[in-house]
């Protein structure tokens, strides 16, 4: 667990200098917002198999949105992955 919270903090710290703290933080909240919309429309959906799609779905809205949300897209996989 240790291991896995320093490599999100190190990805984060890299992520962030090249780019304002803000509007990284931003783009990382609407990221994770794109990815928990993509979330809630597969539950509605409740369709078998559909899980891939909705988790592309929300991955390619996330990085849409910048830096941020190509960073939150990607911590949220990791942790999706490891549940």
């Amino acid at each position: 667990m240790k291991l896995l919270t320093g490599l999100v903090f190190c990805s984060l710290v890299l992520s962030v200098s090249s780019r304002s703290f803000f509007s990284f933080l931003g783009e990382a909240f609407d990221g994770a917002r794109d990815m928990w919309r993509a979330y809630s429309d597969m539950r509605e959906a409740n369709y078998i198999g559909s899980d891939k799609y909705f988790h592309a779905r929300g991955n390619y809205d996330a990085a849409k949105r910048g830096p941020g949300g190509a960073w939150a897209a990607e911590v949220i996989s990791l942790f999706s992955a490891e549940l």
